[in-house]
């Protein structure tokens, strides 16, 4: 029996993201400004590294296996996506992971395009014994690593988030990680309760990226923080607030990146506050 068919699983209502709550989350990460070792799909790293660089983070990339090893025992968390996957790039992950667990350091697992290709599903759902810290994904591969039926197209859901959240719920309880599925409405859960995040913009799927960046982003406000759900919850809220805000000031894809980094550069805990008042 796959784990999102569990007869015993009960849907849980969302809540909204407090304001003042994410506020503090948002303050304690820009005090730790973390490090963050990114495994990532080659295709995004240099907007990647700019998502990080722009909020107050620090992204690094080393891939090689031993190096990896050795960095994540010095980096603050750890960014495993399978986007651009292939042997030698697998190799460094396991490494790294291995390391990053040995370190106790947060590390968190984007199964890019799982379900429609069997080895980097059958790499995915090995990597979940490994206990990742957060699995962040969109409806179709959070279905698809929960063993139920999804659609996708490549990189791209064909699902709704909300039709994915009982599979992100039991994916939560099987494996202990923070489960976020993004879209239009972005759940984060731990398998009992539930944060929904709003806003962003139809032309944030329309740039390479956005998703892949924000794992990052949900790995660099893992780092030291009591409570993981709020957190990730957080980092999504403010890839939304910086998306908005981008969109209001754009014309289309190519001016949007730049609005997009500055918008996060410009992000403070009062936009939080604001944002849970406005909602």
């Amino acid at each position: 029996m796959s784990i999102a068919s569990n007869p015993h699983l009960t849907e849980f209502p969302h809540i909204e993201l407090p304001g003042e709550s994410a506020a503090a989350a948002f303050a304690q990460f820009r005090h730790h400004a973390p490090l963050v070792h990114c495994l990532t799909n080659e295709v995004v790293q240099t907007f990647t590294a700019n998502v990080l660089l722009a909020l107050g983070a620090s992204p690094a990339m080393v891939v090689e296996p031993q190096e990896a090893a050795q960095f994540s025992s010095l980096a603050d968390a750890l960014l495993i996506n399978i986007g651009t996957l292939h042997a030698q790039r697998a190799q460094s992950m396991l490494a790294a992971i291995e390391s990053a667990n040995q370190h106790q350091k947060p590390w968190v697992l984007d199964p890019v395009a799982v379900g429609g290709l069997s080895y980097r599903t059958e790499f995915a759902r090995q990597l979940l014994a490994l206990k990742p810290s957060v699995i962040r994904g969109n409806a179709s591969e959070i279905l698809a690593l929960s063993g139920m039926e999804a659609g996708g197209r490549g990189v791209d859901s064909t699902d709704d988030s909300a039709a994915a959240l009982p599979a992100a719920q039991a994916l939560a309880l099987q494996t202990g990680a923070v489960v976020a599925v993004t879209g239009a409405t972005d759940y984060v859960t731990d398998g009992q309760r539930v944060y929904g995040v709003t806003g962003g913009d139809a032309l944030m799927t329309r740039v390479v990226g956005t998703g892949c960046a924000l794992s990052a982003v949900v790995a660099a406000f893992s780092v030291r923080q009591t409570d993981l759900l709020l957190a990730v919850a957080t980092a999504c809220q403010a890839m939304s607030l910086a998306g908005e805000r981008a969109v209001a000031v754009s014309h289309g894809p190519g001016s949007f990146v730049p609005a997009f980094i500055d918008a996060l550069y410009h992000l403070t805990p009062q936009d939080f506050i604001r944002s849970g008042d406005r909602s």
